[in-house]
């Protein structure tokens, strides 16, 4: 069984000038998992809270759960939405409204050095790529569990790499570093 389907349906693709075209269907992917305030930029507003909800693309899904690790294609969104605490019947909490701003990680090995590469992006336009010097680069290829992706927040996906054993060398020394400190 291949581990990629036979048409690209959800493969990146990038205008002639190579911004990266958005991928609108991408609330039909493979929803990973959600994080309240986990700080990737700056919040929209100081002192609001943020949801962050991760998706990706089915056929590079499929091909982690055989391998634990990402074919090129790859193709992880990061929607970050306000949190909001009043409104309606709620009374206590905090639940997801506005997208504040979208992040896309795409690996595409023959069109990026190191196979990945980031887009910010605040509205549906096509996105440059976030330049190599952005700490989002260094930060995960240093900390990302699985192929410089954040899988230990995954918490569908993090068994499967422990089983497979394709975690980075710098998660490893991350978790030692942290069970050592407890």
């Amino acid at each position: 069984m291949p581990l990629r389907a036979q048409t690209p349906v959800n493969d990146p693709s990038y205008t002639t000038g190579g911004n990266l075209v958005f991928p609108k269907a991408y609330r039909k992917w493979v929803f990973l998992s959600s994080g309240l305030d986990m700080a990737y930029l700056p919040s929209a507003r100081p002192g609001q809270s943020t949801f962050t909800n991760v998706f990706v693309n089915p056929e590079s899904y499929d091909a982690f759960l055989q391998t634990g690790t990402w074919p090129d294609k790859t193709t992880l969104v990061l929607e970050v939405r306000t949190a909001a605490d009043s409104g309606s019947i709620i009374r206590g909490g905090h639940y997801q409204s506005d997208v504040a701003h979208t992040e896309v990680h795409v690996k595409d090995t023959a069109r990026f050095k190191g196979g990945w590469a980031f887009f910010g992006f605040a509205d549906e336009a096509p996105a440059q790529m976030i330049p190599r010097n952005a700490t989002c680069y260094s930060c995960h290829q240093d900390h990302g569990a699985v192929d410089t992706t954040f899988v230990q927040f995954y918490p569908t996906l993090l068994p499967i790499a422990r089983d497979k054993k394709t975690f980075g060398a710098g998660y490893l020394a991350d978790e030692t570093k942290a069970t050592q400190q407890h």
